[in-house]
């Protein structure tokens, strides 16, 4: 007859509780229990499954980057998977008033507490949410929009923070902006408008270094996005490879322009000729 045959009507106050070296709860028989088996694995096991079983709110490791004018997702999801269609979703913005940008409870959006500048503009997928997919749409994002946005579940009282970056970015155009007679030089310059955040812009020549410039200039406009500057002297020695570049770190982006400048006896320097350099 098997253990549990024979102590199959034992009321469950004949054990006494004890502990597994890592932590776990077990539970023993008092000496009324004279069977050796003791089913620790399946008592224990069940408690700890139990115990470990709730679901995490998970978001990415890095700041999400979009583009003004883009759409953009802000991951956001339930793991282990735990079906949210039906429960509260709040996304939101500590630093504004409202700070909701999208709340969900009971099936449907409460359109009322959200920050009026995301009005049709935010979204959950809502066909996913079941999946434990709580993430965030914002359709044409805006500069204003960059900031941390807080992924919060009520369910589980559990949230994470995303950190959206919004960039901006166009390529650099190099024109002619005049002579330099005392050393038979051109005078290039090159402009970049419309980035974000703040880039660099510099000069590079054919193998790739820097090159000695004049300072750059930087204007920020109504619209809060940058336009730099900045102007270059290129003896006409010998042939020159120029590379104008602008870059921004934050975003990972750079733009570059490359123009050829021919040697002195490609041109005679004077105004009139000006335009050969643009030309190669």
């Amino acid at each position: 007859m098997s253990c549990f045959q024979q102590h199959k009507n034992l009321p469950s106050f004949h054990q006494t509780q004890g502990e597994h070296t890592d932590g776990r709860l077990a539970f023993f028989p008092t000496a009324a229990t004279t069977c050796s088996f003791i089913p620790l694995n399946f008592v224990s096991l069940e408690i700890y499954f139990f115990s470990s079983g709730q679901s995490e709110v998970i978001g990415p490791l890095y700041p999400v980057v979009a583009w003004i004018g883009d759409d953009i997702i802000l991951p956001c999801n339930l793991d282990p998977v735990m079906d949210a269609l039906d429960m509260a979703v709040e996304w939101a913005r500590p630093d504004l008033n409202p700070r909701f940008v999208f709340v969900w409870r009971d099936g449907v959006e409460l359109e009322s507490k959200k920050h009026p500048s995301y009005t049709n503009r935010t979204s959950l997928f809502t066909d996913e949410l079941k999946n434990g997919n709580i993430s965030l749409k914002i359709s044409k994002v805006k500069l204003s929009d960059e900031g941390a946005y807080r992924c919060f579940f009520p369910e589980l009282n559990k949230d994470t923070t995303v950190q959206l970056v919004v960039g901006a970015v166009s390529s650099p155009v190099i024109s002619f902006a005049g002579l330099n007679k005392s050393i038979s030089g051109v005078v290039l310059q090159c402009e970049s408008a419309g980035w974000y955040p703040e880039p660099e812009l510099l000069w590079l020549d054919g193998e790739g270094n820097l090159l000695s410039a004049g300072p750059t200039e930087t204007l920020r406009g109504p619209d809060d996005l940058y336009t730099v500057s900045s102007r270059l002297t290129v003896e006409k020695r010998h042939s020159n490879n120029i590379t104008c570049r602008v870059q921004q770190k934050k975003i990972s982006q750079s733009r570059e322009t490359h123009r050829h400048v021919p040697g002195k006896s490609n041109c005679i320097v004077f105004f009139g000729c000006k335009n050969v350099f643009w030309l190669e």
